[in-house]
């Protein structure tokens, strides 16, 4: 089933307690498409990227199955650029730089070709650039998801408020959640943000896994313990990749199929923090994915007692 992602393309530069580097490729556009693409292809990417954006880059991506014709190209301008340095935790980070470049006055232009998407993933980007995009949409989608974050609601809570009531799931962190509600119980938190309009919510934990919520339902995945996290970056993103991939190629938005979802969203981000940015992503093998999905199934089955 047709997929449309839109976010950013960009260049990070890393530093974890593991190692660094200088200039590898990131954003969220990049690690939902390239998460996506491992259950339905083709993914089809809107973002935008500068003339230091690589030619071969380019091609990677299209090897990936990510169709690319929404991929705007300034070729006088600057790639959008992040860094960060990971503390010895690597639940805490410093960022060092923050470039904008092409990302500041980014107009999403959505082919005519993309125009039939039955599944839409709206990547972190300002609010209103995520509206825009739901609203040049001739048909609405099946499903929309939407990730954000704390900085939106620092700076634009107006906007990101008016967007979040256009979209079928919600996917934050368990800090923006009480953020964003004013609550610390993060069950009244998702009864009080779902009541914003999404139908369902999805509270990342990091390493302490992620809860779905739907109406009075909730459904708790754990995240798999990895011997070592070379670099966290991404994993979010490519949860949320994971995620709606997984739907889309099933095309089932049942709360049930929703599970199952999020379990494929959270076997992709496990393998993410293996390698730096998305060389993980990169290489990964479908038979991989099935035996990590196993390992979360076995994480969590077991047979309660007879009475």
């Amino acid at each position: 089933m047709s997929l449309l992602v839109v976010g950013s393309v960009a260049f990070d530069a890393l530093e974890t307690p593991f190692g660094k580097r200088e200039k590898i490729i990131g954003g969220a556009g990049t690690f939902i498409s390239l998460s996506a693409a491992h259950f339905v292809q083709p993914v089809n990417l809107v973002s935008v990227v500068g003339g230091d954006f690589l030619k071969s880059d380019i091609a990677m991506l299209q090897s990936k199955g990510i169709n690319v014709d929404g991929l705007q190209i300034k070729e006088n301008e600057k790639s959008f650029f992040w860094s960060g340095r990971y503390f010895n935790d690597m639940n805490s980070r410093e960022t060092l730089v923050t470039e904008l470049n092409v990302l500041g006055d980014f107009d999403p232009i959505i082919p005519e070709s993309y125009q039939d998407c039955k599944y839409l993933m709206l990547g972190n980007l300002a609010p209103q650039v995520q509206r825009q995009v739901i609203e040049r949409l001739t048909n609405r989608p099946k499903l929309i998801v939407m990730d954000t974050m704390n900085f939106w609601m620092d700076i634009a809570l107006d906007d990101l408020i008016q967007t979040i009531g256009m979209v079928d799931v919600l996917s934050i962190n368990d800090e923006e959640a009480r953020q964003l509600s004013g609550e610390y119980s993060l069950v009244k938190a998702a009864k009080k943000i779902m009541g914003m309009g999404p139908k369902y919510l999805i509270i990342k934990k990091g390493e302490h896994g992620a809860l779905l919520f739907h109406g009075e339902e909730v459904f708790f995945a754990p995240a798999l313990p990895l011997e070592e996290v070379f670099d966290p970056t991404g994993a979010g993103d490519t949860f949320a990749g994971g995620f709606i991939g997984y739907l889309a190629s099933t095309d089932d938005i049942s709360f049930d199929n929703m599970k199952r979802a999020v379990i494929n969203g959270s076997a992709m981000a496990s393998f993410c923090v293996e390698q730096f940015g998305t060389e993980r992503l990169v290489d990964l093998q479908p038979d991989e994915v099935v035996t990590r999905v196993l390992e979360f199934v076995k994480l969590v089955n077991f047979q309660p007692q007879q009475a």
